[in-house]
């Protein structure tokens, strides 16, 4: 059956005015649903307390109940308060920062599992640390620790499940609690409009709609037809109980938006301006107040002491655990580098690291050569160069190993731009423009170029291009949950990605 379109016509106090149509589909109007309370708002906050208590009563029920079972006393229950407090505080603060409880990013489950699996075992992890140094790690058993973890893990992701497909479900259906708004967009915007189109989906519902032309928003002063078309919208909102009001206007134009909110000033209505597709696209990037004015950050400085501080221990004391636990195989691959040809056991080669100071990289050999200088020709499939073992050595990345002690001395981090020989960095400057940005932060064993696909050669100059881009991109994104993330999906691609040679 057809959707029945029912219109009403209001109208306006002006005699020659023309009359108002407003919309009203009634199999479109959203529900009610969740006792009219789901809100975007509403529903962000409500996961954010939801998080809380959970973690808090996952401490509480895990100190309990393996302290029954056990027959132990209730004095580490409360201390087990304490921690499920401080947990929570530290997993919902990071949680916030990385915008999990935005309504958006709520309904994308495989975002939510992620996050919520990479920071929960973070902030366990670095408590375990912290309590181990201050002596106090005996205060809690272990197996109450490792009840708690696996719990409260558990418990998060069976919400964060439970959200994603409600919030999904209300977006899809209609049911946020209706939010009467008015629009008041630039003609031609309004249908293309992405963002009223998302505002729709949340249950702001446009009852009316006012498109204004190009010769009333170039006029040096209101015309009268907008005038009128702006004291119709006033009358309306007075008797709809309008709650919002929208302006999709490019943003240029700010005599006209200016002219238009004085004119709704009488009237108790908040009014939005709606990003125009110029100005959207760096809104995107992080925003940060300065005095009285706000910036967006199209792109950040290099690491602050701070952030450098955190990236080195980062790097040191995950590059010191590796060496210690791969050093096994790195003697065994030494061993069969010896047995498999002639030469050296170690490679190494001239690169530009941090600000483009050069530096001797570390690698395992793979090939019957030792180039380095101002011609060096990249490895491609089947190269004639690459030893038999070497062949091995480069598709699971073992060659790379030994770039460990040159983390461990300070030359490279685990994660950043992939360092390349000196002679490409000559090549390539001239050819890509930013491309000496990569050199804002320390070269990496690995980076947000390689896990995206962007590992191996790069025969041609767009493949490089966005490899550039990637890096870009890591630079300005730089945090050190994000290292985490690369450093973890890395090993992920090394086994399941041929595309190194």
């Amino acid at each position: 059956m057809s959707k029945v379109q029912n219109v009403s016509r209001i109208t306006p106090p002006k005699a020659g005015t023309a009359s108002i149509d407003i919309p009203i589909f009634s199999d479109e109007i959203p529900k009610r649903s969740w006792f009219g309370l789901l809100r975007p708002k509403l529903v962000e906050k409500a996961v954010l307390i939801a998080d809380v208590i959970f973690i808090v009563a996952a401490g509480l029920v895990s100190s309990l109940g393996y302290r029954l079972l056990a027959n132990g006393d209730l004095a580490h229950v409360v201390a087990f308060a304490g921690l499920g407090i401080v947990v929570a505080v530290n997993f919902t603060a990071i949680m916030i920062a990385r915008r999990n409880y935005h309504l958006k990013n709520l309904a994308r489950f495989a975002r939510q599992a992620r996050d919520s699996t990479v920071i929960w075992s973070s902030v366990y992890a670095l408590l375990a640390v912290v309590g181990f140094m201050m002596k106090v790690s005996s205060d809690f058993s272990r197996g109450s620790t490792i009840l708690f973890f696996v719990s409260g893990l558990a418990t998060l992701l069976c919400f964060r499940f439970i959200v994603a497909n409600r919030i999904s479900q209300a977006l899809a259906n209609g049911s946020f609690t209706r939010r009467n708004v008015i629009v008041i967009a630039e003609k031609g915007r309004n249908a293309s409009s992405q963002s009223l189109m998302e505002l729709r989906r949340c249950g702001y519902y446009p009852v009316r709609t006012c498109e204004v032309c190009g010769d009333e928003i170039l006029s040096i002063g209101m015309t009268k037809s907008l005038r009128s078309k702006l004291a119709d919208v006033i009358q309306i909102a007075k008797d709809q109980r309008i709650e919002d009001i929208y302006l999709l206007f490019d943003w240029q134009h700010h005599r006209a938006i200016d002219g238009i909110l004085a004119a709704l000033a009488v009237i108790p209505v908040s009014v939005h301006l709606v990003p125009d597709e110029s100005a959207a696209r760096f809104l995107n990037h992080p925003v940060s107040n300065v005095g009285g004015t706000w910036t967006a950050e199209l792109r950040r400085a290099p690491l602050s002491a701070t952030e450098l501080a955190a990236k080195r221990f980062f790097d040191l004391s995950l590059a010191t655990a590796a060496v210690l636990t791969l050093m096994p195989l790195m003697l065994i691959t030494a061993a069969l580098i010896k047995l498999d040809s002639r030469g050296p056991v170690l490679f190494r080669q001239k690169r530009n690291g941090f600000n483009g100071e050069a530096f001797d990289i570390f690698k395992f050999r793979t090939m019957h050569v030792l180039e380095d200088g101002p011609v060096i020709r990249q490895a491609t499939r089947n190269d004639p160069r690459v030893t038999n073992l070497g062949r091995w050595l480069r598709k699971s990345s073992i060659d790379e190993l030994p770039q460990l002690f040159n983390v461990i001395q300070g030359n490279m981090s685990l994660i950043g731009p992939r360092p390349h020989a000196m002679s490409h960095d000559s090549e390539y400057e001239k050819l890509i423009a930013n491309y000496a940005f990569r050199h804002h932060v320390k070269p990496g064993l690995t980076g947000w170029a390689q896990i995206n696909g962007y590992r191996g050669e790069t025969p041609q100059i767009q493949q490089m291009e966005r490899r550039v881009e990637y890096d870009l991109w890591y630079i300005n994104n730089w945090s050190l949950l994000l290292d985490l993330k690369i450093l973890l999906k890395t090993v992920v691609v090394a086994l399941l990605q041929p595309t190194a040679y």
